[in-house]
């Protein structure tokens, strides 16, 4: 029985690909809780997953010189989150890094979500869903709603020709549109910058 749940565990992560994060959560169809911890924990042992978190695990992505790299952080965000497909949004300092607006990867990255409030270390960085309106979701995981989160992290008063440069040469004609399409999710002079932007 062991055996089978230990097979059919590895099979799915297998099927997932490397740099897949994931929960106990994942697999509760194979078996108990206490089975698949128990799976998870020998597959652990021998190195073919890695704890990232307590409840927490990923199949590492590999770099031929430098061995395992590290986990990408939407896809812890979106393991946190849950089978529920809830929703999550890059916000702070980690939007606005993701658009090549501030060069520091941020110590505490933050995604708003419409589930609940989580928080887990990983590393020298703390992951962190923090749940917000559905206003605030209502562009989550489309570039508007980055560029929302990215300019509200940076302010209105620091948000200048520099950073309206740097945005107008990342974003494709395509983005563009889309951030127009969106104008009525954003605060007013957000909307200002979106019009600039064209």
């Amino acid at each position: 029985m062991t055996q089978t749940i230990d097979n059919k565990v590895v099979s799915r992560i297998y099927g997932k690909k490397r740099g897949w994060v994931f929960t106990p959560i994942n697999f509760l169809d194979l078996g108990s809780r206490a089975a698949i911890d128990q799976a998870l924990g020998r597959l652990v042992k021998s190195c073919t997953i890695r704890r990232l978190a307590r409840g927490l695990y990923d199949y590492p992505k590999k770099h031929p010189d430098f061995g395992d790299i590290p986990p990408n952080y939407e896809r812890i965000a979106q393991a946190l989150a849950g089978r529920d497909s809830l929703k999550i949004q890059p916000s702070g300092a980690y939007a606005a890094n993701l658009l090549g607006l501030t060069e520091q990867v941020p110590a505490r990255i933050v995604f708003l979500t419409d589930g609940s409030n989580r928080k887990v270390q990983i590393g020298k960085r703390k992951i962190i869903l923090k749940r917000t309106t559905p206003k605030n979701m209502a562009t989550a995981g489309k570039i508007s709603g980055l560029v929302i989160q990215a300019l509200r992290y940076l302010k209105r008063n620091y948000v200048g020709l520099t950073v309206t440069a740097k945005l107008k040469d990342r974003l494709t004609e395509k983005n563009k549109k889309q951030l127009i399409n969106d104008i009525r999710y954003a605060p007013a002079w957000i909307g200002d910058i979106f019009r600039q932007l064209q």
